[in-house]
């Protein structure tokens, strides 16, 4: 008898999923069989699973460079920016998750506006812009003020000491140190080095999220 493709048609027991198999040649059975259950399980597993969620707000003084990162996360390009007044919202893809980050706008007169979003973060992303001596302590004044509010108090704490390109930029130990980030001992935070423009340390920050959101699972 003539050896030929074999196909394979297997039903999920999931409603609404499909288990895509690989087409295989009759030439090494043990190896084909190992291929297929890897994909029935690989598939299984992720329809079980399925995408976990996690809402983020962004916030920051007017100018530290948060919508330049919520665009380089969502677009992977630099894109032209005006202060925003009011917010920008997008959905960011990341390692099974996704990230609903709201890039709420800095500037003085509607920081009052940012508890308005409030409610259900689970994670705040804090952007702060290293070579901005003179507003450091202004910076770590609304974070505290911030922190402070109890619909936040489960929140995790993710700073980004943003604009590290620049050659008079504070390093992360040096921002940690001005914002008082040892004081917090009660919240889950972390710092990261970045540059919005070339997206150096962005994913390490994404990273450090969705640690914290499996965690918490």
């Amino acid at each position: 008898m003539a050896l030929g493709v074999v196909r394979f048609r297997i039903k999920s027991s999931i409603p609404g999923t499909r288990l895509p198999l690989p087409r295989l040649g009759p030439h090494c059975p043990q190896k084909a069989a190992a291929v297929i259950m890897g994909n029935i399980f690989g598939n299984l597993l992720k329809s079980l699973i399925g995408k976990k969620e996690m809402r983020i707000l962004m916030v920051g003084l007017d100018a530290a460079g948060k919508t330049t990162i919520l665009y380089k996360l969502k677009l992977g390009e630099i894109v032209t920016t005006i202060p925003t007044i009011g917010f920008n919202v997008e959905t960011v893809e990341y390692k099974n998750i996704s990230f609903t980050v709201w890039d709420v706008g800095g500037q003085d007169k509607i920081r009052p506006l940012w508890r308005h979003y409030f409610q259900n973060t689970q994670g705040l992303i804090f952007v702060v812009d290293s070579n901005d001596r003179e507003r450091v302590n202004e910076a770590r004044e609304e974070l505290m003020r911030m922190l402070a509010e109890d619909e936040l108090r489960d929140a995790v704490l993710l700073v980004f000491a943003n604009k590290q390109d620049l050659p008079n930029a504070m390093n992360a130990a040096e921002i940690t140190d001005k914002l008082g980030l040892h004081s917090l001992r009660h919240r889950n935070w972390y710092i990261q080095a970045t540059c919005a423009t070339s997206g150096d340390g962005l994913y390490e920050g994404l990273d450090w999220l969705a640690n914290q959101l499996k965690n918490k699972k």
